[in-house]
């Protein structure tokens, strides 16, 4: 046996990077960086990929991954500190959401008035002469987010893209529901019950659009086609909506021989900071509209601007707030919709907790 031994060949995996360990890598400066120091990097990849061309490969990807990014490495880290990287991301977020208005003090409105695009008009408030600013098209422009990024942000394009509530457009927000309908007896079973399932789909787009469905179909199935352009067929609703600090207010229209709107209003929070991943439902309110009807969804949110909560302008029809069904939305990205708890089933998961 031991004879047999002597003439094993034994196989070495080789492992190139062994030699790196014990090789220390110094800090580089950041993209930009005024230092006129020389900096003698040891790493390969670094001395090959230079800053300009990180920019380049940073500035095409989405903020989130940016931030997965800057765990690679030092380097990496120091170039995505870069305030331009930010800044697009935050206007891309803010520049196409609408926002509801706002009442300020005179004085604010005549600074802001040095910005462009901006009308202001007068409107008596308890006596008190105040003005209402806001944008030509109902957006955030670039000027009044370089205001808001100084004043509230100081300045950081990152912290305000961590700290300030917004609505995410790169994958869906699902609700879950579940209650329990009583059966019918048969044979042996006796006092049978159902849980039953089912869950409301939300995504936003840019520039105040939304679509919504109540349905009992799964996550990967709804996803097929909520993506991209649905039909009628498909019972997906278009709405409108806008955004208050923390908080967006939707309004969806429900065709037929009386026409519904649907308005929901919702709280903006996240798991963790900036990820905006949880939507919490604060009423969801069911009124009819007769007559006056609005003929386009696009201006459903305008006609229905305040409205009491037991409002509705058809007598067949009644206000009605919903108490029930109101589970948190969970934000689901696209890549993640495949593999999402939220596609198992009931005996799977009779019960979930959004956190």
């Amino acid at each position: 046996m031991s004879g047999n031994m002597k003439g094993v060949m034994y196989l070495e995996t080789k492992r190139p990077w062994m030699s790196l360990y014990g090789t220390r890598i110094r800090p580089v400066p950041p993209v930009g960086s005024l230092s006129r120091v020389p900096v003698n990097d040891p790493s390969l990849l670094h001395r090959t990929l230079p800053d300009e061309l990180l920019y380049e490969v940073f500035s095409r990807t989405s903020p989130y991954a940016l931030g997965r990014g800057a765990c690679v490495c030092r380097k990496w880290r120091y170039a995505i500190r870069l305030p331009a990287l930010w800044r697009g991301a935050c206007l891309k977020a803010w520049q196409a959401c609408p926002v509801a208005p706002v009442f300020i003090s005179a004085d604010l409105a005549l600074r802001l008035f040095t910005y462009s695009g901006f009308v202001l008009y007068s409107r008596a408030f308890t006596n008190i002469s105040v003005f209402t600013a806001l944008s030509s098209d109902q957006m955030f422009g670039v000027h009044e987010n370089e205001r808001i990024v100084r004043e509230a942000y100081g300045g950081s394009w990152k912290r305000m893209w961590v700290e300030r509530p917004r609505v995410r457009f790169d994958g869906i927000y699902v609700s879950r529901n579940t209650y329990i309908r009583a059966g019918i007896t048969e044979w042996k079973i006796k006092n049978p019950v159902h849980l039953v399932c089912y869950y409301r789909y939300i995504r936003f787009y840019p520039a105040g659009k939304i679509l919504y469905k109540t349905t009992p179909m799964k996550l990967r199935e709804v996803a097929k086609y909520i993506q991209g352009r649905p039909s009628k067929a498909d019972a997906v609703f278009v709405g409108r909506y806008n955004l208050a600090h923390d908080q967006a207010e939707a309004a969806i229209l429900y065709p037929g021989m009386r026409p519904t709107v649907l308005r929901i209003r919702l709280r903006i929070r996240g798991t963790t900071p900036g990820a905006n991943n949880r939507m919490d439902l604060v009423s969801l309110i069911t009124s009819g509209v007769g007559e006056d009807a609005p003929a386009d969804e696009e201006d459903v949110l305008e006609a229905v601007e305040g409205w009491e909560e037991d409002e509705t302008h058809d007598p067949d029809v009644p206000a009605v707030i919903h108490r029930r069904g109101v589970a948190t939305f969970v934000f689901v990205p696209f890549e993640e919709v495949e593999t999402s708890v939220l596609n198992l089933p009931v005996e799977k998961m009779d019960y979930y907790v959004p956190g």
